[in-house]
């Protein structure tokens, strides 16, 4: 793809043109031979914000584009205040005076140098770090690993060093081009709690590229779902996952994401409470002190519907819920329901013999039983 000179499909015209206050606007637009991206981003200029789709759906062409590794022909990038590109202005800064890190899909280490060395070489051009060597170095828990040569590191490993050393180039933009798409099942849940402290701990804004549901749950407040180099949604996670009309819907595995606090803990019978906006629920007893903040997953699959409170059941999460919509499954079976609790959106999937009993419709007040709860991270 990248030998292949892109041609101009469209020139933005009108609002896509004006510079937000603030935050990330990305306005892409090019084409290859069987290939064509046009978006037009405007994130938050804090947090994660997740490109989420299928291979091919062109979300690694996009982050390659906002760094500057491939020239969107026409487009507008800008990051909280700071012009990259404008094509109608003839402005292209060059990657190596963009203040981002990159972190690819493998951590490209000098083999010839150790851990430290490595960091140096990558702080040779940085500016005033934003990011202190200490706090980079102890974020991703990589101090007992700097005196190893790269070839003594496992996957893992590697891609941690590669985050230290893109925090260590004084970035204003963080880019994770599925940092761990290499890495086995274990690597991965050993690597995703360092992801997570940079979320908490840092104020840097995070592009992060995954097709990994799971990934995305966890890590990320602001969602873009890509499709054919388009943009076929953008928005809060919780919001866009809980959205009917996207093809993340209707599958088997479409779930609502939750944040919430640690309540308490009822150690009599080994369950802690989570509370969120709406209301709580229980789950098996977690390490977690009083007043931390968690996240947890609730599949549609595992959402029941009643009319009434059902106390005399073995399901101990029962919560009232207003319907708001209806729509079609993957299957003719079943259909999907949107739910709301005060404000947090849930899903639930149930035949349609199910909703034709009880008369399942939108405004319709019921009980939402709750059968699995999941916790991230």
């Amino acid at each position: 793809m990248n030998a292949v000179e892109p041609h101009i499909v469209s020139s933005p015209t009108g609002p896509a043109n004006a510079a937000p206050a603030g935050g990330i606007h990305a306005c892409v637009r090019l084409a290859y031979p069987g290939f064509a991206l046009d978006v037009d981003l405007k994130l938050p200029g804090h947090g994660v914000s997740a490109l989420f789709g299928h291979s091919g759906s062109g979300k690694t062409t996009l982050l390659r584009c906002i760094a500057g590794l491939e020239a969107a022909s026409v487009g507008r990038i800008e990051i909280n205040g700071e012009l990259w590109q404008d094509s109608a202005a003839g402005v292209f800064v060059p990657t190596h005076k963009r203040a981002l890190g990159y972190v690819f899909q493998e951590a490209s280490l000098f083999a010839h140098l150790s851990v430290r060395r490595n960091l140096e070489y990558g702080m040779r051009r940085a500016g005033a770090n934003k990011v202190s060597w200490e706090q980079a170095v102890e974020l991703l828990g990589i101090g007992h690993l700097l005196e190893r040569m790269p070839g003594r590191l496992s996957g893992g490993e590697r891609q941690r060093v590669g985050v230290v050393r893109a925090l260590l180039t004084s970035p204003r933009l963080l880019l994770l081009d599925e940092p761990l798409a290499a890495l086995d099942l274990k690597r991965k849940n050993e690597i995703l709690p360092y992801l997570e402290r940079l979320h908490d701990e840092l104020d840097i804004p995070v592009l992060y590229v995954s097709h990994s549901p799971d990934e995305v749950a966890r890590l990320a407040d602001h969602v873009v779902l890509l499709d054919r180099g388009a943009a076929i949604a953008q928005g809060g996670l919780a919001e866009t996952l809980a959205r009917l009309d996207l093809p993340t819907a209707f599958t088997d595995d479409a779930c609502a994401v939750v944040d919430a606090v640690v309540a308490a803990h009822d150690k009599r019978y080994h369950l802690t409470r989570l509370e969120f906006q709406g209301g709580s629920v229980r789950v098996a007893l977690r390490p977690e002190p009083i007043g931390r903040r968690l996240r947890f997953r609730v599949h549609a699959r595992d959402v029941s519907l009643a009319l009434e409170r059902l106390d005399g059941s073995t399901i101990i999460n029962l919560l009232p819920v207003t319907v708001i919509a209806v729509a079609d499954a993957d299957t003719p079976a079943h259909v999907l329901v949107r739910l709301d609790l005060a404000g947090t959106p849930l899903l639930a999937r149930i035949t349609r013999l199910s909703r034709d009993q009880l008369g399942v419709a939108a405004g319709k007040h019921m009980w939402a039983q709750i059968k699995s709860v999941a916790l991230l991270g």
